[in-house]
């Protein structure tokens, strides 16, 4: 079967998993385990659909870097939940859902999947640099419009996007984003920063909005040649002239907060282990035991029956 890597932006499926399973689910002490069952639903149906062959649940080591927040102070600043001088931010994090990350780790390592971050970035980037050194197919699952830059169709880099939920996945390609956006994929970082994301906290600049950020980029490719065209002698208006050159710091360091990391020095997929195969021995008992103890339900069964197919390839 040819090969496919499946990218999981992990943070963004164990969110919605909280949110869409009912948080009535709890193991005996009362701890609730809905975002442990729904990931892990998640994962077995995904891996499935999609034929994956590898998969790495890619992880958030840090949600907010501080070299991106230097660049944009603005940068997630509404996601913080207390700032506190000379001290990591706190991410606003239900306490329920803090309480099953441990839960989630310790599933997914009985399951066999790796599990990658890195220091001083985002899963993003983890995800920017497999999906760009890759050598086979990438689906990249995600609810985040950021990883949209990454599809690429001559690579065969998809993004399987879930914001609609997991009834609802668009598989996105190059023809999806311009269908939407009127941009190509590899213009959506720039785009993103002349509109502006309010989920980001990018202000974007002021008086542009979508479609002049589409019509602009489609005319001169990138903001760079954008700005280098951003002078009296050229045709561009006087009226969008003067909106850039309002926001020249703005557009000086916003492009490096958007854009995903290409080029972390990660461990190979093989490295790391990313082949999906059957759970067996110990790890298949222990997961078992968890599923009961932590009353998981069908969700370990239905992941061990998704992976015991890789047994007949």
């Amino acid at each position: 079967m040819p090969q496919r890597l499946m990218l999981l932006d992990t943070a963004s499926l164990y969110f919605r998993a909280f949110y869409g399973v009912p948080d009535s689910i709890r193991r005996s002490d009362g701890t609730p385990v809905n975002a442990v069952r729904g990931l892990l639903d998640m994962i077995a149906r995904l891996t499935a659909d999609y034929d994956a062959t590898h998969l790495i649940a890619c992880w958030d080591d840090d949600w907010r870097p501080q070299w991106r927040v230097d660049l944009l102070p603005t940068y997630k600043t509404h996601r913080v939940a207390e700032v506190v001088p000379g001290a990591p931010d706190i991410e606003t994090v239900p306490d329920p859902l803090q309480a099953q990350i441990p839960m989630i780790r310790r599933t997914l390592e009985l399951a066999g999947v790796a599990v990658v971050g890195a220091a001083e970035h985002e899963a993003d980037d983890v995800i920017g640099t497999y999906a760009s050194t890759a050598e086979t197919p990438v689906d990249v699952v995600t609810g985040d419009r950021d990883l949209f830059q990454v599809i690429d169709d001559g690579r065969e880099i998809r993004v399987i996007y879930t914001a609609r939920g997991m009834r609802n996945l668009d598989v996105l390609t190059e023809a999806s984003i311009v269908a939407k956006y009127r941009v190509l994929p590899q213009q959506y970082a720039d785009y993103a920063t002349l509109r502006g994301d309010s989920s980001d906290g990018l202000p974007g600049v002021a008086g542009i909005g979508e479609k002049t950020a589409a019509s602009l980029l489609g005319e001169y490719g990138t903001l760079d040649a954008l700005l280098a065209a951003a002078d009296p002698a050229s045709s561009l208006s006087s009226p969008v002239r003067s909106k850039l050159a309002a926001a020249a710091g703005y557009l000086e360091v916003a492009p490096k907060v958007v854009q995903v990391v290409r080029d972390l020095p990660l461990p190979g997929v093989e490295e790391v282990g990313a082949q999906l195969q059957p759970i067996t021995g110990e790890n298949r008992a222990d997961l078992e035991r968890l599923g009961t103890e932590w009353n998981l339900g069908g969700s370990v069964k239905r992941l061990m029956e998704s992976f015991d197919r890789y047994a007949r390839r």
